[in-house]
C-alpha cells in the first residue's frame, strides 16, 4: 500500500490570551499548516520539486523543519548532544537534496516527534528564560518562539506554491 500524508486539523488557538499562550498557539497553527499542505500526497508527490531551478519540495520542507526544530529546541535550548538531522559539512542542504520518497512516512513521523519533543521541553517554561546559543550568545525562549513562527510562516508560503505546482491544490 502506498503511504499518503494524513489529513490534519489545525488548532483554533486563542485570539486573546497571555503572550506565552499566543506564541505557543501560533507556532502550533503554523506547524499544522505545513502538514495540512502535505495532506493526501504520496511520498513521490512530496518529493517533487515543481519549480524549475529550485530544490524546494514539501518533503524537503518536512525534513528541513525537523532539523530546525531539533537545533533550536533540543540542541540549543535543552543542550542535548543529539546529531543535526540531514546535515554534514559536505552536504549542508541534504534536507532538501537527499530525498527518498520511500522514506517520506519516516521523515513525516520524525517531524511530528521533533515538534512534540519541543512542546514538552518548553511546556510551562517562561518566555524570559535564557540560554547560551553557540552562534548568537545568550537568547531567550521568546526569541526562539518568534524565530520558529517566522521560519514556519516563510516555508508555509513556499508550501503553497509547491503544492499548487504538484497537483493544482490551492487554499489556506
Amino acid at each position: 500500500m502506498i503511504w499518503t500524508a494524513p489529513e490534519v486539523t489545525r488548532p483554533e488557538g486563542a485570539l486573546l490570551a497571555p503572550e506565552a499562550e499566543l506564541l505557543r498557539g501560533l507556532l502550533d497553527w503554523h506547524r499544522s499548516t505545513l502538514l495540512h499542505k502535505c495532506a493526501g500526497l504520496t511520498g513521490e508527490q512530496l518529493a517533487t520539486a515543481p519549480v524549475p531551478g529550485s530544490n524546494l519540495s514539501l518533503l524537503g520542507l518536512i525534513r528541513h523543519l525537523s532539523k530546525v526544530e531539533r537545533i533550536w529546541f533540543r540542541r540549543s535550548f535543552l543542550g542535548e548532544d543529539v546529531p543535526i538531522l540531514y546535515y554534514t559539512p559536505e552536504r549542508p542542504d541534504a534536507d532538501f537534496d537527499d530525498l527518498d520518497p520511500a522514506q517520506a512516512e519516516t521523515d513525516y513521523a520524525r517531524l511530528l516527534e521533533e515538534q512534540e519533543l519541543a512542546r514538552k521541553a518548553t511546556a510551562g517554561v517562561p518566555l524570559d528564560t535564557t540560554f547560551a546559543n553557540t552562534k548568537l550568545g545568550t537568547v531567550s525562549l521568546r526569541l526562539v518562539f518568534n524565530h520558529m513562527i517566522g521560519e514556519y510562516a516563510r516555508h508555509n508560503g513556499h508550501a503553497d506554491m509547491i503544492r499548487q505546482g504538484v497537483d493544482g491544490v490551492t487554499g489556506a
